[in-house]
């Protein structure tokens, strides 16, 4: 293993996809406490990419941290995402403006961004790996890898073919780790077999295990008094070939408590363990959907659907079993957006959704709730 992936003797990364916000703009000066904490304790890893946030989750990165901190302070990794380029030259011009957007000369990792059956021939085709290889050359990228939403078998056949990968960044959390569609558990084993290091992302599923239903916290709450998020969290971090695991946190407060277990981190416990599996059967008995809220899908939808806010909505009203969801989808999310029955299925959003879901039939399912 690179002396890279060696230097880091804390386990926890700031994922900057859902930074703090004030209505539509980044809340800078939380962030900067944030940054301020984040580096004080002794953490240094960041990830971020071109369009987080419609883009604002990299100038954020340069107004809190690349202009306020040496740049041995932190190490930085960005992405290669399909929908910036459309030939091999349009590479490096992205690549460029995001040098620029986060105030940096190079990046420290550079990943193919979530790398699946629909998108890995335009990458292919446009030899992206190869011009990030050009760029590691150049000094302005130092490790170069790949984010990865698809199958372990694929995976695999990735890795293959391109040997000189680094590290990848996969889908780990205790509710996708056996999960079919998501293949948690093969994906981390095809790399481990090949020796690469593992960067955990979703460790927490986009905040559905930090914000347990009831019937499901209960068996956390019979531990030791940790928050919902440290176990989920832990629980990536328990294995012994996960490098990084990203948090995306969003306060300052969802910062100090995963500072708080991941300063002295201790592995997952057997008493634990048993505790996630019963959560995990907990949510296989109730149907909800897997969404995991990362908005890759809002933005080509032609009719502004929030389609994860209204998929919270239904899970909402299938753990809930009360008026507040119907409230919320009629007064609040459907007031100046799109509602369900407003999709054209054009397919958009099924085709960069990173958990696979077949979007257009549960819009109708959320329409035949709520409309």
């Amino acid at each position: 293993m690179d002396e890279y992936f060696k230097s880091f003797d804390k386990k926890l990364g700031f994922g900057c996809m859902r930074l703090p916000m004030q209505g539509e703009e980044v809340d800078i000066n939380q962030f900067k406490d944030m940054v301020d904490l984040f580096l004080k304790e002794g953490f240094r890893y960041f990830d971020t990419a071109h369009g987080y946030l419609r883009g604002k989750s990299e100038t954020a990165i340069k107004e809190a941290l690349t202009s306020r901190y040496p740049r041995q302070a932190y190490s930085l990794t960005n992405k290669l995402t399909e929908n910036f380029f459309s030939k091999e030259e349009d590479i490096k011009t992205v690549f460029e403006e995001q040098l620029k957007a986060c105030g940096v000369t190079y990046f420290d990792c550079y990943l193919m961004h979530a790398q699946n059956k629909k998108n890995y021939d335009k990458f292919q085709r446009c030899h992206a790996y190869e011009v990030a290889q050009e760029l590691k050359r150049e000094g302005k990228v130092h490790h170069v890898g790949i984010s990865f939403h698809d199958s372990a078998e694929f995976l695999e056949k990735i890795l293959n073919e391109h040997p000189e990968l680094e590290l990848v960044q996969i889908q780990f959390n205790y509710l996708d780790f056996d999960d079919p569609s998501v293949e948690s558990r093969k994906c981390y084993e095809v790399c481990k077999s090949k020796g690469i290091p593992c960067v955990t992302m979703e460790p927490v599923k986009g905040g559905t295990l930090a914000n347990l239903p009831k019937e499901a916290e209960k068996y956390l709450k019979e531990l030791n008094g940790g928050s919902n998020a440290s176990y989920a969290i832990r629980f990536a971090a328990s294995f012994s070939n996960q490098f990084m695991v990203l948090s995306g946190m969003s306060n300052l407060e969802q910062m100090k408590d995963n500072i708080s277990f991941m300063n002295d981190f201790k592995p997952i416990d057997e008493k634990e363990r048993k505790a996630l599996e019963n959560v995990v059967a907990y949510f296989k008995g109730q149907g909800l959907i897997p969404c995991t809220s990362c908005e890759y899908c809002l933005a080509g939808c032609p009719k502004k659907i929030l389609i994860p806010k209204l998929f919270s909505c239904l899970n909402a009203k299938i753990v809930q079993q009360n008026w507040n969801p119907n409230f919320y989808y009629q007064n609040v999310l459907t007031v100046n957006n799109g509602k369900a029955s407003d999709c054209i299925k054009c397919g958009k959003c099924e085709s960069v959704c990173p958990q696979h879901l077949k979007i257009r039939d549960l819009l109708v399912e959320v329409k035949e709730e709520f409309e």
